[in-house]
């Protein structure tokens, strides 16, 4: 049956779950699967939380769709009040869309609306979805754009403070960022072109690399000082990955557009923007929308409960705690392996970064992810060179569960 499928997707399993719940897959033969990767960052209250299905099952029954242009489902009222809740105190207006990558171009349409300017900056290392906007602005593997160019112009890549690729410590990463940032400013995309600045609060498909909280900090400034619009992209950082509702909030600052997408479904197609309503307000009705975004009423209530969720449990502070687990456990194993040069990340979004002579560190990392796998332990990797393997289990995750992996893990480093 799979030869009915596009052969353009990669496939990291031929495993078909029937059945997930928790932290755990299972196929029709009732074979159990650890999966750490949430669906790259997706399954946030893990698979089939029961309250997400009441929710889906109880609104299924009542309104399917409610075409936003038309008329308005009572549940994204609902959902865009409880995001106000979580939010900053000035970010109290939500566009509702389908995927990141819809959410992305809709921050950077209203980024472009409001302003008036066209440039957006972008970081190296980014990822921002795969359709022609948000192509032109992922910067982390060429083939997210191989053979399509030309693509959308008016966008600039500058240097991420990637403190390990550079070989240097934060600051010293971060002083080079920003003097690139301020040389970009002046050498190519003036602040008077420039509407907005993008950046992920941890690089996401770039490696799983935090933001140094300096950084963003000066980031937020040299916005403030030069009218330029600050876009995070939370779409996978967002709703308690890091161990904070939203990834920025370590460096205690407040971005202009919130763009959220991935966890805040809990598996169902549900993305969005946040932003003070005094840039919401600027934004002309009609000139942007679509069909499905804010009307598909099932995605919203899975998504209503899902923040809820988040907090009823103690899900955000229990991913801090079991993140902690994670990078101890994992910092104890590099100081056995010396290929393992970095370990990275906040609450579980973490990265392992495996450094290798003779170009062998991809290599090392494929045959890693494919030890566990045959332990049943599903891991992913990313980083431009495809070196680094990333921690992404659901946010439901005890301590139990992490040592289980992490014992796993280092059965896989010693075959390798």
């Amino acid at each position: 049956m799979i030869n009915h499928l596009s052969p353009v997707w990669t496939h990291l399993t031929q495993i078909q779950p029937v059945r997930g719940e928790g932290i755990y897959l299972y196929d029709s033969e009732g074979k159990c699967y650890t999966d750490f990767t949430s669906g790259i960052g997706v399954t946030s209250t893990g698979h089939c939380h029961p309250n997400v299905v009441q929710a889906i099952k109880d609104q299924a029954e009542k309104l399917l769709f409610g075409q936003m242009n038309i008329v308005i489902p009572p549940v994204a009222l609902e959902l865009a009040e409880e995001l106000n809740k979580v939010t900053p105190e000035k970010i109290d207006s939500f566009f509702f869309s389908n995927s990141g990558a819809e959410a992305v171009e809709a921050s950077v349409k209203l980024a472009r609306h409001v302003t008036g300017k066209q440039n957006i900056i972008v970081f190296q290392g980014s990822f921002h979805g795969r359709t022609a906007q948000t192509m032109a602005m992922t910067t982390s593997k060429y083939i997210y754009r191989h053979q399509y160019q030309p693509l959308p112009s008016g966008i600039f890549t500058t240097p991420f403070p990637y403190a390990y690729f550079y070989g240097w410590d934060e600051e010293e990463a971060t002083d080079f960022s920003l003097k690139q940032l301020d040389y970009l400013l002046h050498g190519q995309t003036p602040a008077d072109e420039t509407a907005a600045i993008i950046i992920e609060p941890v690089l996401g498909e770039g490696g799983y690399v935090p933001v140094p909280d300096g950084f963003m900090q000066e980031l937020r400034k040299i916005c403030d000082e030069n009218n330029i619009l600050l876009i995070v992209d939370e779409v996978q950082s967002g709703f308690g990955r890091t161990g904070k509702f939203f990834g920025f909030e370590h460096a205690g600052i407040v971005p202009d557009i919130i763009v959220m997408a991935k966890g805040l479904g809990s598996g169902l197609p549900v993305s969005g923007i946040a932003a003070p309503k005094t840039l919401m307000d600027k934004w002309e009705p009609g000139t942007h929308g679509g069909t499905y975004g804010g009307g598909s009423a099932v995605p919203l209530a899975a998504a209503l409960a899902t923040v809820k969720t988040l907090q009823e449990e103690k899900l955000i502070e229990n991913t801090a705690e079991m993140g902690e687990r994670l990078m101890f456990g994992l910092r104890k194993l590099q100081k056995k392996y010396p290929f393992i040069g970095d370990v990275r990340g906040r609450g579980l979004m973490v990265g392992v970064e495996i450094t290798a002579e003779n170009n062998e560190s991809k290599p090392i990392t494929s045959a890693i992810q494919k030890a566990c796998l045959q332990k049943k332990l599903l891991l992913l990797t990313c980083g431009t060179y495809g070196n680094v393997i990333r921690w992404i289990p659901p946010l439901v995750v005890n301590a139990e569960q992490i040592d289980e992996a992490l014992a796993i893990f280092e059965v896989a480093l010693k075959s390798v």
